[in-house]
């Protein structure tokens, strides 16, 4: 089983995570407070910015293909290498900031 190391930028809290299991199950088990709610993928509550590394999560249904590449949602995410992360950090589209060039829904008008 292939075991990667997840450092949380700001906090130098860090973990070891295999690709079996995701960050917040472990982030769960070892006690570190990582802020979570629906855990399915939905709600963005467990967001955090992709620093360094890459990871896995298909079942992210809360974020835009392009959002995927950036951000991780750490109830779904499992770690393909190591990884820098940073919580809290959450994508332009809880913002209202994604634009039509994007390629991604544009937010509704207020």
């Amino acid at each position: 089983m292939t075991e990667h190391t997840v450092t949380f930028v700001g906090t130098g809290e860090e973990i070891t995570v295999s690709e079996k299991e995701t960050i917040l199950s472990r982030c769960i088990e070892e006690g570190i407070a990582q802020e979570y709610s629906c855990r399915v993928g939905m709600c963005l509550a467990c967001s955090a910015e992709i620093v360094e590394g890459s990871v896995t999560q298909p079942a992210a249904r809360g974020l835009t293909d392009r959002e995927r590449e950036n951000y991780a949602l750490t109830c779904m995410a499992r770690p393909q290498s190591d990884l820098k992360l940073d919580r809290g950090k959450y994508p332009p589209s809880i913002e209202g900031d994604v634009t039509p060039e994007d390629g991604d829904p544009t937010p509704a008008d207020d």
